[in-house]
């Protein structure tokens, strides 16, 4: 039979006088465990309540998205199994989680009947208590879960949105101008046949807007001055020719790179009857390959931020996987774009030795979601949001999130990633996204996440490891 004094040594008993260390003794037992051994095992019958007098174990939960794996721990006293057995009836038939010793150790089990019995009959308030708090912590725990998904989504979807919206208004403004354009452009060229232009002068000019609009992607990049002068040059060059509204056509042109010299190339090809009706009408052939661009350039971006958002939901994929870390960290960038204040500027910084790491990429992108969304909160509109990577003694990815806020407390740095403990003010913040973000990297990943901070120059660390995990 186990000593008192034995069973007085655990916080867990030690303020129980001699008549129920006593009663304890005789209705329990100590056993041993070598190393690696499974002590109880999630889904057998929940048979008895553990206390650890000696050695370390670990405890893990399997859930459908697969093991979640807590830190080992060797402090006497703590406890498992059947914990919930005072409820009698309404008590769970089978374990949980899973036990196993990571090193030789002893505990104390109680059979889970007569521990039910013991809380009821010696602490007969606190089991209403304990069953108040436990419905009533599982209840605000799935709504506060639910709230912070919803966030985090209203968040992403208000960005994404911002992205879609520029895009697709360019493309709209665009073909809206292309319309008038088409029907002038068909007009200028009836005016041309009207006024009898050959065909090979004709020809010849829409060979010219042709080249025109090629060379309009090589034109090299100006100032805002040198363009204004430039239309200015062209404007009265044009005007010079007996071409009416000349400073109208020369923005579009001078865009294409168009100057005075090509004035006299469409002289020489069209004539001087034709010029100025060939002029507007190159001009608007040249607005029309320029609205063109206009228009693909919208498509691919939205195209490109949809990539973004499938790549950051990780939809048609398994959910683990090997993964680029860059890539996912671009989604996530991508799906804040908009939800960045202009005060904010952003850094990059991605190692390109970093292999692809096996990962669940959805939740690292849940973790990237926190982690930039708290960083943008602290900086309070002004300041540079560093993301970058490395790879650490060739077995680790380390990730930092970086920014230039006024940094988190020392008194406060070991308490951040506790459940419903939050800095910000009431109604700004559930407390529970650190929380989240380190069950994801350290349960479901077997990494670590953690902060470093000075005033100034906050990270948040992640690490993950190269090789798969191996689930115990």
């Amino acid at each position: 039979m186990i000593s008192k004094d034995v069973l007085r040594g655990l916080f867990l008993f030690e303020k129980l006088d001699d008549e129920k260390l006593e009663w304890l003794a005789s209705h329990g037992e100590e056993r041993e465990f070598d190393a690696g051994v499974t002590i109880i095992r999630q889904g057998d019958p929940s048979e008895c309540f553990l206390v650890l007098i000696e050695g370390e174990v670990v405890m893990s939960t399997e859930t459908p998205a697969g093991v979640v794996t807590m830190t080992p721990t060797s402090q006497p006293g703590v406890y498992a199994g059947a914990t919930s057995a005072y409820l009698g009836d309404r008590a769970p038939a089978t374990y949980f989680h899973s036990l196993r010793a990571t090193k030789p150790s002893r505990l104390f089990a109680l059979p889970a009947k007569k521990y039910g019995l013991m809380i009821g009959q010696w602490f007969p308030m606190a089991v209403h208590l304990l069953d108040g708090v436990r419905l009533g912590g599982l209840a605000q725990r799935e709504i506060i879960d639910r709230r912070q998904r919803l966030t985090a989504l209203g968040t992403i979807t208000a960005g994404l949105t911002h992205e879609l919206n520029n895009p697709a208004a360019a493309a709209v403004r665009a073909v809206g101008e292309l319309r008038d354009k088409t029907r002038s452009s068909r007009r200028r060229l009836a005016e041309l046949t009207e006024l009898g232009i050959s065909a090979e002068r004709l020809r010849a000019l829409i060979d010219m807007q042709e080249s025109c609009a090629e060379k309009a992607t090589k034109v090299p990049p100006r100032s805002p001055l040198e363009i204004s002068d430039a239309e200015d040059e062209l404007g009265d060059a044009l005007e010079e020719a007996g071409v009416d509204e000349g400073w109208e056509l020369a923005p579009p042109l001078v865009a294409a790179g168009f100057g005075p010299g090509g004035l006299e190339k469409v002289r020489n090809a069209v004539g001087n009857e034709h010029l100025s009706s060939a002029m507007h009408w190159l001009a608007e052939a040249t607005e029309i390959s320029q609205m063109l661009d206009e228009v693909t350039d919208a498509t691919e971006r939205i195209s490109s931020l949809l990539a973004s958002a499938k790549q950051y939901s990780q939809m048609d994929r398994a959910p683990y996987q090997t993964v680029d870390v860059r890539e996912l960290l671009e989604s996530t960038l991508t799906m804040f774009r908009g939800k960045i204040p202009p005060g904010i500027s952003v850094a990059t910084d991605y190692d390109p030795e970093l292999p692809p790491i096996p990962a669940y990429a959805g939740e690292l992108n849940q973790v990237w979601t926190n982690l930039i969304h708290n960083a943008l909160d602290a900086m309070e509109g002004t300041g540079t949001l560093t993301v970058r990577t490395r790879l650490e003694h060739d077995t680790t990815a380390l990730i930092e999130i970086c920014d230039t806020g006024p940094g988190v407390p020392e008194e406060l740095r070991e308490r951040i990633f506790e459940p419903f403990f939050t800095t910000k003010a009431v109604g700004e913040g559930t407390g529970l996204g650190l929380d989240i973000s380190f069950r994801i990297v350290a349960g479901r990943h077997g990494g670590d996440l953690r902060v470093e901070s000075v005033p100034g120059d906050t990270r948040f660390q992640v690490r993950l490891p190269l090789a798969e995990l191996l689930v115990p």
